[in-house]
């Protein structure tokens, strides 16, 4: 099998950072803003962003053709952006994991893998339902690693428009947030936002 050179956008002690080395796989992690002279001083065949907080230009994505991937703790095209999995029960939408191609847009690449997750626990919170999320990302990716890498997964296009929330979006519903992270999902009903 061919070895690739490749680039890991997200924190350092990311969990599938870890796996990715214990699969003896060549891996360069990075959490800065990207420059095309990084890139082509390093000439990587692969590049994973996970917990990335950068927006990637189109300079840097062109130099990776269907090479490109982002793993989102959302159902694509539903819930782009910000704080997916908290929109996900604000807005009643369907919830899940996608693994995706990056493009210019946001969380709008060729949807490559998705998974949709069920929460029905009542005493589910926001933040335990994130990390349930998480894990589940992290599960797809390893299921699924080895045909993403060699490009073996036909990217579909949503047909759907989805929906899309900025960061700045939080701050209509912050005052129903009381507990923060640990507000149970419960409380998120449809008339969440209309009633602020």
């Amino acid at each position: 099998m061919e070895s690739k050179k490749i680039l890991f956008l997200g924190p350092e002690k990311s969990p599938l950072l870890i796996w990715l080395r214990t699969q003896k796989e060549t891996v360069y992690q990075y959490s800065e803003p990207l420059t095309d002279e990084f890139i082509k001083e390093n000439d990587f065949d692969f590049m994973i962003s996970y917990g990335y907080r950068y927006i990637i230009k189109k300079s840097i994505l062109d130099l990776f053709p269907l090479s490109a991937i982002n793993l989102h703790i959302s159902y694509l095209p539903w819930n782009r952006g910000a704080d997916p999995n908290l929109w996900s029960f604000v807005d009643h939408t369907p919830k899940g994991v996608t693994i995706h191609l990056l493009d210019v847009g946001v969380d709008t690449g060729g949807i490559l893998v998705q998974k949709k997750i069920d929460f029905i626990h009542e005493h589910e919170t926001l933040s335990s339902s994130y990390n349930k999320l998480q894990m589940a990302i992290q599960e797809l990716f390893k299921k699924n690693w080895l045909q993403l890498k060699n490009g073996e997964i036909e990217p579909i296009k949503a047909v759907e428009k989805g929906s899309y929330h900025a960061k700045q979006d939080i701050d209509k519903i912050s005052r129903k947030l009381s507990l923060g992270w640990d507000t149970p999902i419960s409380v998120l009903t449809h008339n969440f936002i209309g009633d602020s």
